[in-house]
């Protein structure tokens, strides 16, 4: 799910609402407008939020964006990070124009790959448009910004690929001693064949998962012979 956001009134006049599809831009009267035309004359604060899962809260990074004074928030919920493609970032880099800041409560909020962090930076600086990423003190308009951001980006994918090494040769050493990761089966050998005898009798799943104290879900996944 993509949205965008006013932070403060808009000085452009409001465009016709989109009927469907893409992100959205609401003003404070609550209507809706088309984002895709930036208001020109001076430089903007343009935030962008992103959570990994539709449940997950955008409050925390909504508060902190406002308070760095954004005009507008783009918007990508239940969107992962390791995406290059998010349709919340992709209308933000096409509002952007030379001059604008683009900013992050945190850089993870960004991306999670080093290579697409530093090809999106250096889009954005050659295009004058510059990143900054509070909860880090990060201005990409400085050098030295720049060069603080290339080496915590590269130390955060370091920090990934340990971590994925580690989860891999914990598997491995667990496989080696005869146990295997993931949960234990829901259902017994027998247990299973007790679902395929009631189905055969015309027992529906939500019948058979009462009578096995399981869920509906549970008895759907045993294969149908």
């Amino acid at each position: 799910m993509t949205q965008t956001t006013d932070s403060a009134a808009s000085t452009s006049p409001p465009s016709k609402p989109r009927s469907v599809g893409g992100p959205r831009l609401a003003n404070n009267g609550g209507e809706t407008q088309n984002p895709q035309t930036p208001v020109s004359g001076h430089s903007q604060l343009l935030g962008y939020a992103r959570v990994s899962r539709a449940d997950q809260n955008l409050d925390r990074q909504r508060d902190a964006l406002s308070a760095a004074g954004c005009s507008k928030i783009f918007i990508d919920e239940g969107v992962s990070g390791s995406l290059a493609n998010r349709q919340g970032l992709s209308e933000l880099l096409r509002f952007a124009r030379a001059g604008d800041s683009i900013v992050v409560q945190a850089l993870d909020r960004l991306g999670r790959s080093t290579k697409n962090l530093l090809t999106l930076v250096d889009d954005l600086r050659q295009r004058q448009v510059s990143l900054q990423i509070l909860n880090l003190g990060v201005d990409t308009g400085t050098p030295a910004g720049q060069m603080v951001l290339t080496v915590i980006a590269a130390l955060a994918e370091m920090e990934r690929s340990t971590l994925q090494e580690r989860t891999l040769d914990g598997l491995a050493a667990a496989r080696a001693r005869g146990r295997v990761g993931g949960r234990p089966p829901s259902l017994s050998t027998a247990q299973k064949l007790e679902v395929a005898r009631m189905r055969e009798a015309g027992r529906t799943s939500t019948e058979i998962a009462e009578i096995l104290g399981c869920s509906t879900r549970t008895i759907r996944r045993v294969p149908r012979h």
